[in-house]
Parts: structure tokens; sequence; C-alpha cells
């Protein structure tokens, strides 16, 4: 097609994808295709401003690694993550919510039994952790993999840390044949998401602040349920109501309660939904 024009341009796209063969694909390239332009119309976006959301999407290109993934969090802070997780995880009443997987998980964590202290030197109070992992019918889920993380008192993951060459704070343990599991750990603490670049950039020019409420991050698997991905929130963090990432829900929050030598104590239990 020859002299597209503002208006004309969208379909001539979409005959030049018409031949996509695989129909996801092609649903998918349609919509964003349609989306795109029509937003670009909307807004009567100008030259300048696409050239800077480009520059945008190099930078955060640039800053990404294997220790910081800054399209995760352009995704989280756009609410982009959780709406996903909240239309692709419709659970049974009873069932554990999910919420967002966030920037800081790693992979081949090191594994403990159950009872280990995964702070395995992180920086903080001390605090133990225990529960159980059920099904929705009430029955234990023997051996289920429980795969955690945390910030230190600093509100640091042990990968933001250039120094630490160790997994901190971080574990993967197996419920016991009663679906019970039990570590220590250190207290969560609120903490500002990493704000030094391109996402802090775009929180900074939309008024917004960059802090997470107190939390502990699960990945849960067992055979026979569908994985779970969530967190477990402290119930006096001041930022339950403004969350960064969009990722509090009401079930999802625990109390922390200090024992008499100071340490706390937070027990949690999980209850995973049959895989199809």
């Amino acid at each position: 097609m020859r002299n597209v024009n503002a208006q004309t341009i969208t379909e001539a796209v979409l005959a030049r994808q018409s031949n996509t063969a695989d129909p996801r694909l092609k649903r998918i390239m349609t919509s964003l295709v349609k989306h795109l332009h029509e937003f670009a119309r909307e807004v009567e976006l100008t030259e300048e401003e696409w050239f800077g959301a480009i520059e945008f999407m190099t930078r955060c290109g640039n800053i990404t690694d294997d220790k910081r993934q800054e399209f995760i969090l352009l995704s989280d802070v756009l609410g982009l993550s959780m709406l996903i997780v909240a239309q692709n995880n419709d659970k049974p009443a009873g069932c554990t919510e999910a919420t967002v997987f966030g920037p800081f998980h790693v992979e081949g964590a090191p594994h403990y039994e159950l009872g280990a202290d995964i702070a395995n030197g992180a920086r903080g109070t001390p605090c133990e952790v225990r529960g159980t992992v059920r099904g929705s019918g009430g029955e234990p889920v023997a051996g289920a993999q429980i795969d955690v993380w945390q910030s230190d008192a600093d509100g640091l993951y042990d990968v933001q840390h250039p120094a630490v060459d160790h997994a901190q704070a971080r574990g993967i343990l197996n419920a016991d044949s009663e679906g019970r599991y039990h570590f220590r750990s250190i207290l969560a603490v609120p903490y500002s998401i990493p704000h030094d670049g391109p996402v802090g950039d775009l929180l900074k020019a939309t008024g917004q602040r960059p802090w997470r409420p107190a939390h502990l991050h699960f990945l849960i698997t067992a055979p026979g349920f569908e994985t779970l991905v969530t967190h477990v929130f402290r119930s006096d963090d001041p930022y339950l109501d403004s969350d960064a990432v969009f990722g509090v829900r009401q079930s999802l929050i625990a109390d922390w309660k200090q024992q008499p030598d100071g340490s706390y104590l937070v027990e949690y239990d999980f209850v995973l939904n049959p895989s199809a």
C-alpha cells in the first residue's frame, strides 16, 4: 500500500501481518498494533516524545543484567505484572492468592533442612517462620518445595550487595510428611525498589513513591498442584496501602509477633489449588 496516512497506516500494517501462521501470535500482534496506533493518535504523540520513549527503553535494556531486571520493575510499577497475575490465577475460595514474582528471584538457591537458618549472614533481627502447606481439601502436601527469598535489614537483596558472593536470606526447603515447614531467617522490613535508573525517573516524574511493604517471597511447587508465587506481608507496615508494585492482598497479610528474647515469629499456612 502506498501513500498511507495517519488513519490508513493501521490497516496497512495489519494486512502485512495477515499471513501470520500462529493464530495466537496473530491475535496478539493484531491487538497490539491496533492499540499502539490508537494510543499514538489519541495522545497526539510527537516525534520527540516517541524518540524519548525509545531512549527510555534503551536505558532499561542497558541497566538490565543477571542481577537486575529493569523491565520486570517497569512492568511491576505500571501494574501490568499484577494485572497478568490476577487474570491468570483465578483460584477457588480458600486457596492462597498469587502476587507478583518480582525481579530478585535467583535460580539455584541453596537447599536447607527444615529448621535451618537461611539468613546465612544477612543483617537483621532473627525471625522464625513456620506454617503448613495444604491442598484445598485440607490435605497436607507432603514434601512441597518452598523457595523463599527476602531483603535484609538494609532493604537490599543479596544480589544487590556487590561484596556478597553467596546466597543470603534465600533458600529452598521441603515440607515434611504432614505438610509442615519451619525455618529461621531475619525480620522482613519495608524497602525502596531500585530507583536509580529509568524506572526511578518515571516514578519521580509521575509523583509516585518507590516503597514496598515488608514481605517474604514464596514460590511453592508440588506434584498435582498449581505452582504458587506469592508474598506474605507484615500487618504493621505503613506501606500496605501504597505498594509501589500493587502486590498487596488482604489475605496475604500476617502478624509478625515479637518474642521475649527480642526475635520475631510469623506463622502462615498456604493452600494450594489442584492442577487441572
